[in-house]
């Protein structure tokens, strides 16, 4: 159950503009190996998440490079963030070169117990405007957990794809890709604190980007359907630079099953409806 003083921030609100510049585009591009769409093109999948960046000043950071808690988000004692899941509705593309809106709020704040200890799980509903239309509505879930050893052996068996693209998550990747998402998380770049502090056994690959990558490869696979939602959720980190693949498999009319894996066990795992 969640206490009164968290139950205060439910229904906290932030908003923020971006111009969608294509200075900025080109360089997700790069970061994402994808050619950079023309200026009044569709944004592709996924990467709002690189965009609506306002950021805090360094007086305002955490130890792990994240803003401090108590703000926006809700304080979460000592305990590490991780972005868990979420569920994307594509309504209609964002467009490349013009100004968009986008405006959060937190819908939903849970105390749970697991394996490692206390879970904090907060979701957070995004609405991404253009002009005077809903183009994307999203909804993401962050968990705090407690220091302790991270999950990093998979049990679930990968699946027979029906693609799949290998992804190299050299440090370099991360580095660009915390830059774009202006991310300050310390556990993509900072090999020390990483592997001391939190635990890990080296950088950890980003999740969103790894979503990222999913839609990515069913995009190459099937460019002729048209993505309506994603609903997708990490089961254990990937740690750079060991390769993984993103892979997929179409499981019925209209809905396609997406996942990461890693010596044959599953790492993430999405499903995506679509239209023809």
């Amino acid at each position: 159950m969640t206490t009164p003083d968290l139950d205060a921030w439910i229904g906290r609100q932030e908003s923020s503009e971006d111009n969608i510049d294509i200075g900025h585009i080109r360089k997700v591009a790069l970061t994402l190996d994808m050619p950079a769409p023309a200026p009044g093109a569709p944004l592709p999948l996924l990467w709002q998440w690189a965009l609506f960046t306002d950021g805090v000043p360094y007086s305002a950071l955490g130890g792990d490079g994240h803003p401090e808690r108590g703000g926006f988000l809700p304080p979460a004692d000592t305990r590490n963030r991780m972005w868990a899941g979420g569920r994307v509705e594509f309504i209609q593309p964002l467009r490349v070169g013009g100004k968009a809106h986008k405006t959060s709020t937190i819908l939903a704040i849970k105390e749970k117990t697991g394996s490692t200890g206390k879970l904090l799980f907060v979701t957070v509903g995004h609405k991404y405007t253009q002009g005077d239309s809903l183009c994307i509505s999203e909804e993401q879930d962050i968990v705090y957990r407690e220091p302790s050893p991270p999950k990093l052996q998979g049990s679930t068996p990968t699946p027979a794809s029906q693609w799949s693209e290998s992804i190299d998550p050299s440090p370099i990747m991360l580095f660009r890709y915390s830059a774009i998402t202006f991310n300050g998380h310390r556990i993509h770049y900072d090999h020390p604190y990483t592997t001391q502090k939190e635990g890990y056994p080296g950088l950890v690959v980003h999740g969103p980007m790894i979503a990222t990558l999913m839609c990515r490869a069913f995009t190459h696979a099937h460019p002729d359907k048209v993505p309506v939602s994603l609903s997708y959720r990490g089961l254990r980190p990937l740690v750079s630079p060991k390769p993984f693949n993103v892979q997929g498999a179409l499981a019925e009319d209209g809905i396609a099953q997406l996942w990461a894996e890693q010596d044959g066990t599953l790492a993430h795992q999405a499903e995506l409806r679509f239209k023809a």
